[in-house]
Parts: structure tokens; C-alpha cells; sequence
């Protein structure tokens, strides 16, 4: 039966100091930030470039679902970057793991603004993207779990959900600063844009590599690894240990991953572009949109976090889910409006009630269902097989808008079952806010009161 956490996370190696704790905060939600960014632009950028710079032989319906399938190849391998990774931090620790996804994600993305396209060499274009997305896919599926798990194994065990919500934080700012980057070369002429413009967001990664190497480099490994080394608990199969010890959590894991990966796809990379192709609503509104509710998401990341500190995670849980299954229905009657305050407006109700309070407690949540061995490893295999069983749903948002004749409601229906899926998942889960996440061993939900 786990114990009751009394004092900091970190306590088991020594509390984490403050100035230490603000800096792992700030290298989490810095290196998230960048690392999200390179993400989350080639979301922004299949839905406006990429179906006629690599698949231009395509109609335009079918050249932007074929541009959303590449998109959904990440997920496909995020699972695997997962293991890989997860399984590496928990053998040699967590800081060191981060710098190696650093890396990959950057320079992945970085490479993709030097693709040459379609007209240039042919079929080899989209090969090479694909590519280039797998190895994006890899990097992603580490990226979070481990932040999440530095994080939460320095912070203070009463103010876990608190800390734990910067990590998520900087995904949101990696968002923004995504979707500002594609407003600004927006500006450009079509000409221009599909000439050239769509490479600079690609090629900033390249820079940006040195900023979070810059911050990570200055981040001190987790106490909870450090006490783990010490005391020669470190495991060599920690995946398969996890696959032994928490089966339960597992499922849980990915269950509660489906929901909020689809809505956050749908409102910031399928809504771009339905709202531009089908309803003819203006690209920078619909991209001022996305950005609007991304500060207000990072805005109430925090308050959130602090909130599931008092009340629980599980309350916060189920509330998005139950809002979101609503609400996803007024949602696109909001954007059918073709009204640009209303179209904003439908964004940030969606995402400041629905969608934040899940994602805001998602990496205490997520660190508290998996013991100190397998943390890494548990967190980021489970979460990242509910991000890939949902990653195709801007692909399969449009293949049912399409059929439905442009119609959206087959997707509102599509996006409620997926969140009773997850409610399934949270319901399941008795609240872990106060276990002691410095334990390593096992720490079974049915033993947890």
C-alpha cells in the first residue's frame, strides 16, 4: 500500500531548494515550449501549405486529408519514442534523457524547412517528410513524460498539481508561439508563402535548439533517481517491469490520454482547416482564434494545477470530460456562424472549461499512477498510446466532414464517445494526489485509499 507523501518530492535525496525548483520549473516549460512548437507547426502547416507543396497532385479535399495523415504518422510513432526513451531515463536518468530528445526534435523539424517539395523532386518529397515526422514522433513521445517527471519528483508533495501544470504550460506556449509564427509569414502572398515562407518556422528550430540545450544543461537530475542510484534500485527492463506491476494503470493511462490529445488537434489543426476550406472564414482569424485561447489556456494552466492541489485531480478529470461531451455541439454552431467573435469565442469556451483543466493536471496525474523505477517508462508509454489511438483525428475529422458533405456533426458525435472513453479511465481511478511518489516500488491503484 503506498504512503501518504508528507514533505517535498524530493525529500527522498534532499529537498529540492527553491532557486533549484524555479530553475527545473523553468527548464520544463522552456524546453516543452520548444520542443511543442516544432510539433505543433507542422500540425499548422499540413492544414494550410503542405497539401499543395507535397501531395499537389491530389484534389484539394483529398491532397489536405492526405497532409493530416502525415500529421498522424508522429502519433504513430510516439508510442515507440516513449519506450525507447522512458526506458532510458529510467535506466540513466531523466535530465540526460531530455537533452537526447532536445536534439532529435530539433533537428528534425529544422530539417523539414530544408525539404525541397514536390515540383522539385518528385515523389521523394513527402517520402522524405514522412521521415522527418517519424523521427518529430520519436522525440514528442518522450518529451512530456519526462519534463513531467523531473518536475514532479522535485516538486513539494502539497503543491505537486501546481508545479507539475508548467510542464504543460510550455506546450501551450509552444502553441502559440507556433500558430503567431504562421500568422506572421501569413502575411505574406500565397506566392510567397508556398515559395519560400512556410520554411521559416522550420528553419527558427534550428535556433532554438541552443536556447533549451542552454536551459536543460543548467537543470540538476530528480532527488527520486539520484536516491534511486544510491541505493542500486535502478532497474534494467523498466518497461517490462511496468507491463508486470501496473497493467491496470497502464490501461488507465491510455484511456485517459484519447480525449484531450483529440481536442487539442481539433481545435488547433482541423479547425484551421475546415473553418478556412469549408466555411471560407478568414485564415487569420481563425489562427488570431487558436492563439487567443492558447494565452488563455496558459493562463489558467497554474490555477488549475493549484486547484487539483485542494480539491483532487480526479474532480478536475471528470468535469472536462462531462463539459467537453457537451459543448463540443454548440461548438461548431458557433463556428457555422462564420461570425469572427464568435468564432473566437467558440475556441476559448471550449478550451478554458473543457479542455485546460484536464491537460493542466495531466502530469501529476500521470507521474502519481506509476512508482519512481517505472515513472518515466509508465508515464510516457501509456500517455503516448492514447495520443497515437487519437493522433489521426484531424485526418479523420475531415474524412467525415467530406462525407457528410461538409456537414460537421458526425465529428461533434466522434469527439463525445471519445470522451466518455476517457471518463471511463478517470472514473476508474481512486484520487493519488497525497501518495508518496518517491516510493519505487509497485503502487497498485486497488491498494490505494
Amino acid at each position: 500500500m503506498p504512503t501518504r507523501s508528507t514533505g517535498s518530492a524530493g525529500s527522498a535525496g534532499g529537498p529540492t531548494e527553491p532557486r533549484e525548483l524555479r530553475r527545473v520549473v523553468f527548464g520544463a516549460l522552456v524546453g516543452t515550449a520548444l520542443e511543442w512548437y516544432d510539433f505543433f507547426i507542422y500540425g499548422t502547416a499540413a492544414a494550410l501549405v503542405f497539401n499543395a507543396l507535397f501531395f499537389p497532385e491530389s484534389d484539394p479535399t483529398i491532397g489536405t486529408i492526405t497532409a493530416f495523415a502525415t500529421f498522424g504518422v508522429g502519433f504513430v510513432f510516439r508510442p515507440l519514442g516513449g519506450i525507447l526513451f522512458g526506458h532510458i531515463g529510467d535506466r540513466i536518468g531523466r535530465r540526460a534523457t531530455l537533452i537526447l530528445t532536445t536534439l532529435v526534435m530539433g533537428l528534425s523539424t529544422g530539417f523539414i524547412g530544408l525539404l525541397p517539395t514536390y515540383g522539385t523532386i518528385g515523389i521523394w518529397a513527402p517520402v522524405l517528410l514522412v521521415l522527418l515526422r517519424v523521427l518529430q514522433g520519436l522525440g514528442a513521445g518522450a518529451e512530456f513524460g519526462g519534463a513531467s517527471t523531473l518536475l514532479a519528483e522535485h516538486a513539494p508533495a502539497h503543491r505537486r498539481g501546481y508545479y507539475c501544470s508548467y510542464a504543460q504550460t510550455g506546450v501551450q506556449v509552444g502553441l502559440v508561439l507556433a500558430t503567431v509564427s504562421f500568422l506572421l509569414v501569413g502575411l505574406l502572398d500565397d506566392e510567397q508563402l508556398q515559395a519560400w515562407g512556410w520554411r521559416i518556422p522550420f528553419l527558427v528550430s534550428f535556433l532554438m535548439i541552443g536556447v533549451a540545450l542552454y536551459v536543460r544543461l543548467r537543470v540538476e537530475e530528480s532527488p527520486v533517481f539520484q536516491r534511486m542510484l544510491a541505493e542500486q534500485q535502478v532497474i534494467k527492463l523498466p518497461v517490462l517491469e511496468t507491463l508486470r506491476s501496473y497493467p491496470r494503470n497502464l490501461l488507465i493511462g491510455v484511456g485517459a490520454h484519447i480525449a484531450d490529445t483529440a481536442c487539442a488537434y481539433l481545435y488547433a489543426t482541423f479547425t484551421v482547416s475546415y473553418a478556412t476550406s469549408t466555411l471560407g472564414i478568414s485564415r487569420g482569424t481563425v489562427l488570431t482564434g487558436v492563439i487567443v485561447f492558447g494565452v488563455v489556456v496558459i493562463a489558467l494552466q497554474p490555477v488549475y494545477g493549484a486547484l487539483s492541489d485542494r480539491i483532487g485531480r480526479k474532480p478536475l478529470n471528470l468535469f472536462s470530460m462531462i463539459f467537453t461531451a457537451v459543448f463540443i455541439w454548440p461548438f461548431f454552431l458557433l463556428l457555422e456562424t462564420q461570425q469572427p467573435v464568435l468564432v473566437v469565442l467558440a475556441l476559448v469556451i471550449a478550451t478554458a472549461l473543457g479542455w485546460a483543466p484536464v491537460i493542466a493536471v495531466q502530469p501529476a496525474f500521470y507521474a502519481e499512477l506509476f512508482g519512481a523505477r517505472v515513472r518515466y517508462s509508465g508515464f510516457a508509454t501509456s500517455r503516448e498510446i492514447g495520443a497515437a489511438l487519437a493522433g489521426f483525428t484531424p485526418l479523420i475529422a475531415a474524412a467525415l466532414v467530406a462525407a457528410a458533405g461538409g456537414a460537421p456533426w458526425v465529428v461533434a458525435g466522434y469527439v463525445a464517445a471519445l470522451c466518455v472513453v476517457s471518463l471511463i479511465a478517470f472514473a476508474a481511478t481512486p484520487e493519488l494526489k497525497d501518495v508518496d511518489i518517491a516510493e519505487a516500488g509497485p503502487t497498485p491503484l486497488r491498494a490505494t485509499r
